[in-house]
Parts: structure tokens; sequence; C-alpha cells
């Protein structure tokens, strides 16, 4: 957002009664409040949450879940590369590129996660058989997040 906007939003705060302003244009936001006397200006992009205290309990039980996770996914653990979109086929209709308990062979395409309006294929690096699709077509994946089970 352009300063010069956000210094004539500052000033048209001052001239009036109004106490807070927020503004959002495209992934940008500006919010504004007056505190006493003064004006505040407060920039912060959206989709920037505010960082949570770190809590030590519930830590070490994400971390107890994730292991108990590990060892109930026997084979090897296909994850994703990146944060997106999962696709499990080439376009929506067509048929899915694996299925579990189908065969595959290195190189084979197991998906499509969608990152910035970029399909990305990910292919398998191991020969072997699909025991378990992990995520349902459509969903979002965070970076390494597990996708497929292969023995």
């Amino acid at each position: 957002m352009d300063i010069r906007k956000v210094k004539k939003l500052i000033e048209l705060l001052e001239q009036s009664d109004v106490a807070e302003i927020e503004i959002h244009e495209g992934e940008e936001s500006v919010r504004i409040s007056r505190h006493g006397s003064n004006a505040m200006p407060m920039y912060m992009p959206q989709g920037m949450p505010a960082p949570a205290p770190a809590q030590a309990p519930a830590a070490g039980a994400a971390a107890q879940a994730d292991a108990d996770e590990e060892e109930e996914l026997a084979g090897e653990v296909i994850r994703s590369p990146m944060v997106g979109t999962f696709y499990r086929a080439p376009s929506p209709g067509a048929k899915a590129f694996v299925e579990e308990g189908q065969s595959v062979k290195a190189g084979d395409t197991l998906c499509i996660i969608e990152a910035m309006k970029i399909l990305n294929q990910i292919e398998c690096e191991q020969a072997g058989r699909v025991t378990r699709i992990l995520v349902e077509n459509g969903q979002p994946v965070e970076y390494n997040q597990p996708l497929f089970v292969i023995e």
C-alpha cells in the first residue's frame, strides 16, 4: 500500500471523531487507531497471524502423537515436498493416477500438488504397492505431510 495513502488516512483520522479505521487492499491491510491524542499507524500483511506463546505440555503431546502416527504408517511414506492443494488426477473427472492396492514403479506419477498456480507432479521414488492414500482429493497439504504409504 502506498505510504501517501497511509499518511492521508492518518490525517483524516486526526480530523474526525473516528477512533480506528482498517483498510484492505488486495493482500495488504492497514489498521490505524487513535490512542489518547496520538494516531498510531499499524501495518500488518494479511494472513500473518500473531505468534502464539509456546506451550511445553502441548508440544510434548504433539510429538508423541507424531511418533504414534509414524509407527502406524508401516512402509515407505511419501511426503509432500511443498505446501499446496493435493489432486489425485490430472483434471476433474479424469482417472486417478494411483489407487490403493495398485503396483507402482520408480518415476510413476502419484499425484499433483498445485502451489501458486503451478501444477507439480509428485513421482514415486521406489517400486512397490500403494497401501494407503492419506489425503483426500482437493485438500490443502502442508510441507512434509504424509501423502501415501508404499510397501
